[in-house]
């Protein structure tokens, strides 16, 4: 008989939340700022702390589900087993979204910054490079190990530590045009409620990735509880972080309509308070990690093309081929690399918007999940059971979907296009919903091909 392979648990809750952090990614923050404070009028801490109340309540439906589902971390199955498998599919398909448009805003973001550093080199020049070159990367194989992606998570902590040392430092000198505590990041007169739910919609962006650990319930020591714990803890200490930086950049800078180029906005404010030497740090270290987490956005999305077409969901003989080779998807790998060409025609705010359509969807049916699973189909009502499995998730939903139509209007028209295409092959797939659909584990994707083991919704920008 062969014997069975079993990972081994080691992981403990410091380990994972760590990983999770990795995944999450520090520097997102500063990536996302310039836009963040133009579309919330210099409100972008506020914006966080809505997004962060959003998600926390999120976080708390996947823990739940994570216990339900010990084996399985996809949105994608928890609403395929809890509410229908046809319902499950556009879930996945949203969740696909993510997957294969991901690497297209970070190698947006990535060539903005570049394109300030160097006005002289294009921004397309710079996206078109970052495809070839990952693309290439992933074509022949390359491998990224965890221990890089903690690495990484590490240097990435200490470039934020800086910058909001080297902020605090300026304000307190008095070159900043506030105090150190001033309610003025917070609110202003001149903003409205709108603005900050469209920002706290696009602050979002930043949490992708929290729920990452609920794949590595194998290799965690009691995932039942680490799991849930690490979750919520990965997206409070996340939000904090986010909160506190974005506070800091706004004491330096308040004024958002000074900025020369406003997506990016960090690099300006980097520049100011570190001069030449941290700005050239600051930049150097955002853009590894978006060169980095391009590679395994790319890889992970190709993975799961390769998987979707293994497992007839999307036709076989492109999406399942695999080059004999180099052992990796090449077909899949050039299709994202040539999805991610929409970057040239799209800003950081659309795209960003674009791939939370998608994320919304996801978050707000992890919520739904619970209320179907444990309320109505475990009948769990009695007592406290009404407020876990009923009231908090319900009020998790309403905060994820206030958000959710409060996108980009780009965005929104784009992702309901993709919604429309997904519904029309759900109708074929299903012969006019008379069958299910093809059943595909998101995590079998894990061993799909020779790609990074890095999924999308861990990605460390």
């Amino acid at each position: 008989m062969e014997k069975q392979t079993h990972l081994t648990r080691t992981l403990k809750l410091p380990q994972v939340i760590l990983f999770g952090l990795a995944y999450m990614a520090p520097m997102i923050v500063f990536g996302t700022y310039g836009v963040l404070t133009e579309t919330t009028h210099g409100m972008v801490p506020t914006a966080y702390i809505v997004a962060l109340a959003a998600m926390l309540f999120t976080a708390y439906s996947y823990g739940k589900m994570v216990k339900a589902f010990p084996k399985s971390g996809s949105a994608y199955t928890y609403t395929r087993k809890s509410i229908h498998p046809h319902l499950g599919f556009m879930i996945g398909w949203a969740v696909l979204l993510d997957y294969i448009f991901l690497p297209m805003v970070i190698w947006l973001i990535g060539a903005v910054y570049l394109n300030t550093a160097f006005p002289s080199i294009p921004s397309w020049g710079w996206i078109i490079g970052f495809i070839l070159i990952t693309s290439i990367i992933n074509v022949v194989s390359v491998k990224m190990t965890s221990n890089v992606n903690i690495l990484m998570m590490v240097f990435q902590l200490l470039v934020v530590a800086i910058f909001i040392a080297l902020c605090i430092s300026d304000v307190a000198t008095g070159t900043g045009a506030h105090s150190l505590f001033s309610s003025s990041p917070f609110y202003n007169s001149h903003a409205s409620l709108s603005y900050i739910l469209a920002g706290a919609s696009i602050a979002c962006y930043s949490f992708l990735g929290f729920d990452a650990v609920t794949t590595m319930s194998e290799e965690t020591i009691q995932p039942e509880k680490t799991l849930p714990s690490a979750i919520f803890l990965i997206t409070f200490i996340g939000g904090i972080l986010f909160v506190l930086s974005s506070y800091v950049l706004h004491l330096v800078q308040p004024g958002y309509l000074h900025f020369k180029n406003i997506d990016s906005a960090a690099f300006e404010i980097a520049k100011q308070v570190g001069g030449n030497l941290f700005s050239a740090i600051f930049l150097a270290g955002l853009i590894i990690a978006q060169f980095a987490s391009g590679v395994a956005a790319q890889a992970s999305g190709a993975r799961l093309l390769y998987a979707m077409g293994r497992d007839n969901v999307l036709p076989v003989k492109i999406f399942g081929y695999i080059n004999s080779k180099t052992k990796t998807p090449i077909i899949d790998i050039v299709i994202i690399g040539i999805i991610a060409l929409f970057a040239l025609k799209m800003d950081v705010t659309t795209s960003t918007s674009f791939v939370n359509f998608g994320a919304f969807l996801t978050f707000i049916f992890v919520n739904i999940d619970v209320i179907f699973f444990y309320y109505i189909r475990g009948k769990q009502r009695s007592g406290k059971n009404f407020l876990l499995y009923l009231l908090i998730p319900l009020i998790g939903a309403l905060l994820d979907f206030g958000l959710f139509i409060n996108l980009d209007k780009n965005a929104k028209i784009l992702g309901c296009i993709w919604a429309a295409i997904g519904l029309i092959y759900l109708v074929f797939l299903t012969k006019g919903f008379k069958q299910e659909p093809p059943e595909m584990e998101f995590e079998s994707a894990e061993n799909a091909a020779e790609v990074p083991l890095v999924n999308i919704e861990k990605h460390f920008i």
